[in-house]
């Protein structure tokens, strides 16, 4: 067992104070994951945007008493935490990388090390299953693939196991290096060679090159040797491969693929001999996915039935955890394609985030496959549910249903998820958040179903991760000192006001911005505690802003006066002076600044917190001279407000074009609003943003019409020729604008561009799906990735906000981080 002066040789860093020598069990990088304070090791790692070392007293009181820290005064950090261990170190994160590399040292178990620009994720899901039957197999948590991700995995690793596989991704020269040395792989998987991360390096070919530095070493090498960079970089190399190829000479020889129904057939050369296997998939990537498991089983001489056996048993791998709307007030977090213990903890921390009113429950299933004896195996995990603050548990399966008594949170237990759907009743659910997690031999997708709130299947996707890249991306902007405010008004541009400020609460962003105070108050009733400004109260809502602690925005005299009076008395109240400089739609001018300032020095009660104004048209440059002068005006304006006030405020004038385009003039703060959802105002630098919603819907009907037939209301969609034609469950009821009836607009199913015949009715629109293989039930998008708001809005001469507020409320979100 490690103890901590093992730890200290280890990463080579400075005692500073020593009050124990624990045993190093546990490793902690984010204080919101603690477990179990005993055993555990806080590394505080100084990130771009957190901090680490903010956490320490918070982490101290809770019982953690072993600390890696980079900053801090030796006699600071003994007298705030006497009963510590404290390790400093130069860098928190190599300190991690090389612990972890310790660990995968004092093992000679085989590993293989996954990476490339997609698929690492389910490469390594599926190996593990197929390697399962023989091998006690630990593998990445979900896509624990980064700097801190992969040592995270990799301290996983126990005497149990026979077996690893981890995924590794860089997005810049010299990363992989630091990961070989963790993983340590034995073999390899180089999965593909596409645009992902381009970005942070000066060419595909260095790209390539940095992510084979995974590999030195290694037995074989597996890839597909059609990508010629990829194999004349490992030739280059002289790296050991073994390859598969469509095109090529190869170790396994592709001759055939063909598609019978949902299976793809693959005829194959391997060691001079032909054989014929059925992959269960027919889409493209799944199929490579597929191939690059098929060789490793090939190499390690599995035969050809078994291999059948086990591709057979073979699942699509869900990549993502969703948050969605249930019954009753509910919330369910559907994480319902395995159960493992790294999985359950990843997703207990996102039930534990989640500051919403009532109980946390879990239904839960069996854990597979986990190496550990049953009894020390449901042990942890009733710890798990304990610190994570499980207050109800659903446990579903015959081993753990056995270890009933080790569970201290209220629990009932079933044998089987029938047994639970026979006594299933929605009337003991409500207002509280469920984490559905099972292990897919269970079929917990039938209870995910029963608790859905019974709504069309019209759905908007919001990707969490998504959004964050483009708060990271804006952020990356800004002077370090300059505070962001984000805007979440009209239900954060359709995407879910709660969902998203959770986030970037969480992000530590230093304001919300709602455009009612009753956004305002749903805020604070589900546990958000950034600071927000209201843009439009109204008198009668001033109570609910002291309340709820929620800032006004104040724009004319009229306003103020009714904010003084209704806060006459004790207690201090924050406010934001809008200044108009030239939009001329709120706010105060220079000419009231006389009435404004004196009725401001007999309210003592209020405090201004900001003064900030509105550019009118930032996002072109076209009206560049009129901004500037915008700017300019502020300043002016802004100076006099402190001058008059005789304290300093936060002042603010950029939004999200402001920030690209004026980024001299961040002042204080800026507003991020259209940008974080992933469109880029200007223009100019749409390509550095990811898409945050999709919103998709399903086919309901398809029928062939004849030419001169009509379709729709007022027959506005005539039949040029034959034609089939599919209904779609998405209408102007929805948000759909009536502007893209009669092939203005168009969907997207199985890839292909279809446009609307006829004109948008209010819960359905019908589209001309003639040559493209379509049946009741396929999904169409209806924008996304692949078909833009920004290219949607220009087709009705619109803007992309327009497009996005108006997903009607009635269309179910549905929440996923990748």
């Amino acid at each position: 067992m490690l103890t901590f002066k093992e730890l200290a040789s280890i990463v080579h860093g400075q005692v500073l104070q020593q009050a124990h020598n624990m045993p190093v069990l546990h490793l902690l990088t984010d204080s919101r994951k603690l477990s179990q304070s005993w055993g555990t090791v806080f590394f505080a790692i100084r990130g771009k945007y957190n901090n680490g070392h903010k956490y320490l007293a918070q982490l101290y009181r809770q019982g953690v008493k072993t600390f890696v820290v980079e900053e801090g005064e030796r006699e600071a950090l003994v007298q705030q935490y006497p009963e510590a261990t404290i390790l400093q170190v130069s860098d928190s994160l190599e300190a991690l990388q090389k612990l972890a590399a310790w660990h995968r040292a004092q093992f000679s178990i085989p590993v293989v090390g996954i990476t490339g620009s997609n698929g690492k994720t389910i490469v390594k899901e599926w190996l593990a299953q197929l390697l399962s039957p023989e091998e006690l197999v630990v593998k990445s948590p979900r896509s624990y693939n980064s700097q801190l991700g992969v040592p995270l995995s990799v301290w996983q690793i126990s005497a149990n196991h026979t077996f690893g596989v981890f995924e590794a991704g860089i997005s810049q020269p010299g990363e992989m290096e630091k990961l070989h040395s963790v993983v340590q792989p034995t073999l390899g998987i180089f999965t593909n060679v596409g645009t992902a991360h381009d970005e942070g390096f000066s060419s595909r070919r260095q790209k390539v090159e940095e992510k084979l530095k995974l590999f030195v070493g290694v037995e074989k090498l597996f890839y597909c040797s059609d990508y010629d960079a990829l194999h004349e970089a490992v030739q280059a190399q002289g790296i050991k491969a073994f390859t598969w190829s469509r095109k090529k000479e190869a170790d396994v020889s592709i001759t055939a693929t063909t598609t019978a129904g949902h299976r793809t057939i693959v005829v194959y050369t391997y060691k001079g001999e032909k054989q014929r296997l059925a992959l269960p998939f027919t889409d493209e990537a799944s199929v490579e996915n597929a191939l690059h498991c098929l060789a490793l089983l090939l190499y390690r001489g599995l035969p050809l039935a078994e291999i059948q056996d086990r591709l057979d048993r073979l699942q699509p791998v869900a990549m993502r955890l969703e948050m969605k709307e249930a019954i009753n007030g509910c919330y369910l977090i559907d994480d319902t394609y395995n159960n493992d213990l790294g999985g359950l903890a990843i997703a207990l921390d996102l039930l534990m985030n989640q500051p919403r009113r009532g109980r946390r429950t879990v239904i839960l299933s069996d854990l597979l496959e986990s190496g550990l004896p049953e009894e020390q195996l449901y042990r942890q995990v009733a710890g798990l549910l304990q610190t994570r603050g499980v207050e109800r548990l659903i446990a579903i399966g015959p081993t753990i249903s056995k270890y009933s008594s080790l569970f201290a949170v209220p629990a009932a237990f079933c044998d089987t998820t029938a047994a639970f759907l026979t006594q299933f009743n929605a009337g003991d659910f409500r207002n509280e958040v469920i984490l559905v997690k099972g292990a897919r031999v269970f079929g917990f997708e039938k209870i995910v179903q029963a608790f859905q709130q019974k709504v069309h299947g019209t759905v908007l996707e919001v990707n969490l991760d998504a959004l964050v890249h483009n708060l990271n991306y804006y952020r990356s902007k800004l002077a370090p000192d300059t505070k962001l405010m984000v805007m979440v008004k009209a239900f954060a541009y359709g995407s879910g006001s709660f969902e998203v400020a959770n986030l970037l609460q969480f992000h530590q962003v230093d304001y919300l911005a709602v455009a009612y105070v009753d956004e305002g108050v749903m805020l604070r009733e589900h546990g958000i505690s950034v600071p927000i400004m209201v843009m439009n109260p109204s008198p009668d809502s001033f109570g609910k802003l002291q309340q709820y602690s929620l800032e006004p925005e104040i724009y004319s005299l009229e306003q103020l006066q009714a904010f003084v009076a209704a806060t006459a008395g004790e207690g201090q109240y924050k406010i934001h002076l809008k200044l108009d400089t030239g939009m001329h739609r709120l706010g105060f001018v220079h000419e009231d600044f006389e009435a404004l300032f004196a009725l401001l020095q007999q309210a003592p009660q209020v405090q201004v917190a900001s003064a900030f104004s509105h550019l009118a048209g930032a996002d072109e440059a076209l009206h560049n001279d009129f901004s500037q002068h915008q700017i300019a005006t502020f300043r002016t304006l802004a100076a006099e407000v402190e001058s008059r006030l005789g304290y300093a405020v936060i002042k603010h004038i950029l939004n999200s074009a402001g920030i690209v385009r004026f980024p001299e003039h961040q002042l204080d703060m800026v507003r991020l609003g259209i940008g974080l959802y992933g469109v880029e105002a200007t223009g100019a630098e749409q390509e550095a943003l990811r898409p945050v919603s999709m919103l998709k819907t399903t086919v309901s009907q398809v029928k062939r019409i004849r030419q001169g037939e009509t379709v729709g209301y007022s027959r506005k969609g005539i039949a040029d020729e034959d034609k089939t034609i599919a209904t779609i469950a998405v209408g102007y009821a929805d948000g759909y604008d009536r502007r893209f009836s009669n092939g203005v607009g168009q969907v997207l199913i199985k890839g292909q561009r279809c446009p609307l015949i006829g004109n948008v009715c209010m819960d359905m629109c019908m589209i001309d799906v003639t040559g493209v293989d379509v049946k009741a039930g396929d999904e169409a998008v209806v924008f996304g990735p692949q078909l833009t708001l920004v290219e949607l809005a220009k087709r009705i001469g619109t803007i992309p906000y327009e497009l996005l507020t108006n997903v009607s409320t009635r269309v179910k979100r549905v929440f996923f981080s990748e």
